[in-house]
């Protein structure tokens, strides 16, 4: 679901005409009431005891096969859905593929393919995609589906019996290849490849055509004001901060309503325009139901669409936060809790594309640097409010850095039989840690302590406002810090047949044990097969690895310590394996013989 934005304008060259049949105003569709009523549903925070959480994706639109982009989002939403699950919460989990559209129409018809057999060949690429990269998804909805049918027929009517949606007409810039109307400050002048002057759109750079078409428009103009109300009311609903910013200067100007509807006999291939088959619903008004329908919509659906969370690329985010909340508010629902932002990834600082040859293989590259090596990198690296780059260099090194050497590296010291020969997770001695200083730790050892102690907190907080990137590094200082309390005072050197430095070393090991449990819990979301990997050979039970659990070194506060004197797991090899040089193309872009337009 990454079409550019449509557009329908007033007092302009493209104009639609409006053939308004008799309906209610928006003042009456919509009693003070009860705008009201749905602001305040919509802003307030969930209730602490609703252990509830809905994360979505994009549905995905299925004219090519998925991209890196596609699996940032999908791993992101999968990040948020793992730590909610080990905070005890219900989650649900959202994705899937847009399938209709006047796009896939041509490209099925191009390919030699009925649409819907097109669009089961393109879908099957995203689930093997999500399936071999550890995506944990518990609906995955196509808008071909029956059930999301009935759901967009229904939401439709309901916004046609309030009066929000009437019948018009349209006429200005069209683009097929984006499947969107546009206003002419979008529009230039070009020229294409047999020299012909032709107009096209100046973010997509695809061929427009003049369009003058008769379909249903909606109201959009009559929610701007609640809209407003809403933002300013929830400086949290839309995350990070810039795209806050950017909806609310979108909201500065008025909102032309929106064209809804394409006539059947250009568009055939979508849901039918209920009460009249010779229109087809729009596309996007019929994608961004798929998040009821999932929900259970048009029944049963408030357990999940009172906490839904979106997930979506910066691209789509005018749809999520202004044309998706103004429907749900016309048709008397929630609006979502947060709507979180990313950016795109880049190589060599271009948007990937297939003319520069610089496009990523998600699916070749999680192959090549793992599965858990690629969503760790995507979220150590992905920040979402700047464009990312990539390339295979940047991999690597991040990866033989943080998971082989730091974090691997810590695990192999402490649990190799030279060090550890008990196999065990050895005693606490409080003399030589103590709680305040007079034993054998020095200050940088409370330094460390104290951070390792603040980790989960400040990790919870980076998770809940999607800056993994950030909870990412917070822990990986930590890593160091514990590398550095090792290699400070260096167990292996002292000697164990004395009583007073096996009791150091005892409590080096015990220490470090402890921090390793803390990082391998936290990193679940991210990377959870290493980190099963991690926490199996310490010993922790998988009903020992939730939220509840991060109880840290319990023994340095006089408590007991469940882990104390229990065996090590079995010893499955190193934690995350030096990787080759990856036998793959270097995402450089291929000169072409093309002027550059």
């Amino acid at each position: 679901m990454s079409l550019p934005f449509l557009f329908a304008t007033r007092g302009s060259r493209a104009v639609h005409r409006l053939q308004q049949s008799p309906c209610l105003s928006p003042i009456s569709v919509l009693s003070r009431y009860k705008r009201v009523h749905f602001l305040r549903y919509a802003s307030s925070h969930q209730c602490k005891d609703n252990r509830n959480h809905y994360v979505t994706t994009p549905i995905f639109y299925v004219n090519a096969s998925p991209h890196l982009g596609h699996l940032y989002s999908a791993v992101i939403a999968d990040c948020l859905h793992r730590y909610k699950l080990l905070q005890g919460f219900r989650s649900k989990f959202a994705t899937g593929t847009d399938e209709h559209g006047l796009k896939i129409q041509q490209a099925a018809e191009a390919a030699g393919k009925d649409p819907l057999t097109f669009c089961t060949d393109v879908s099957e690429r995203f689930k093997n995609l999500f399936s071999s990269c550890n995506i944990s998804y518990t609906d995955y909805i196509r808008t071909t589906e029956q059930r999301h049918r009935s759901a967009v027929e229904h939401f439709w009517s309901v916004l046609r019996n309030k009066g929000l949606i009437y019948k018009g007409s349209y006429e200005g810039w069209y683009s097929t290849q984006d499947e969107s109307f546009l206003m002419p400050s979008q529009v230039g002048d070009a020229m294409d490849s047999s020299g012909k002057d032709i107009k096209v759109s100046l973010e997509s750079g695809h061929k427009v055509e003049w369009m003058k078409e008769e379909n249903y428009m909606f109201r959009l103009s009559a929610f701007r004001s609640q809209l407003l109300s809403w933002l300013r009311g929830n400086p949290g609903a839309v995350q990070p901060e810039r795209f806050y910013q950017a909806v609310l200067h979108w909201l500065q100007e008025d909102l032309p309503d929106l064209s809804v509807s394409r006539q059947r006999s250009r568009l055939h291939w979508g849901i039918p325009v209920p009460g009249d088959a010779e229109q087809t619903i729009y596309v996007w008004l019929d994608a961004l139901v798929n998040y009821l329908t999932v929900a259970g919509y048009p029944n049963s659906h408030e357990q999940w669409w009172n906490v839904a969370h979106h997930i979506v690329g910066k691209d789509i985010l005018k749809f999520h936060a202004i044309y998706w909340p103004a429907f749900l508010l016309g048709a008397g629902l929630p609006l979502p809790q947060t709507i979180y932002v990313h950016s795109h990834w880049t190589v060599g600082g271009k948007k990937m594309s297939k003319s520069l040859g610089n496009v990523v293989d998600p699916l070749e590259r999680s192959q090549v640097f793992t599965t858990d090596g690629m969503r760790y990198f995507l979220l150590r690296q992905g920040v979402p409010d700047s464009d990312c780059d990539y390339t295979d260099d940047k991999v690597m090194k991040l990866l033989h850095a943080e998971l082989t050497d730091s974090l691997g590296g810590l695990l192999n010291r402490c649990t190799a039989p030279a060090l550890n020969p008990a196999q065990v997770y050895p005693s606490f001695c409080a003399q030589s840690f103590p709680s305040q200083q007079g034993g054998r730790a020095v200050v940088e050892d409370y330094y460390m302590l104290d951070a390792v102690g603040k980790l989960p907190a400040l990790v919870e907080r980076y998770y809940e406002n999607m800056h993994v990137y950030k909870a990412l590094e917070a822990i990986t200082a930590c890593v160091r810090q514990t590398n550095g309390f090792v290699q400070r005072h260096a167990p292996w050197k002292l000697d164990r047949k004395d009583s007073k430095d096996q009791q150091w070393i005892s409590t080096i090991i015990h220490v470090s044990l402890e921090c390793l449990r803390i990082y391998g819990t936290l990193l679940q979301p991210v990377v959870p097969d290493i980190s099963n990997k991690l926490l199996s050979r310490l010993g922790v039970r998988p009903g020992e690895r939730g939220w509840a659990a991060l109880n840290f070194l319990p023994r340095y506060q006089g408590l007991d310590c469940p882990f104390e004197g229990r065996a090590l797991g079995c010893d499955s090899g190193v934690l995350f394996r030096r990787l080759d040089s990856p036998n793959v193309d270097k995402q450089k872009p291929k000169t072409t013989k093309k002027s550059a337009n």
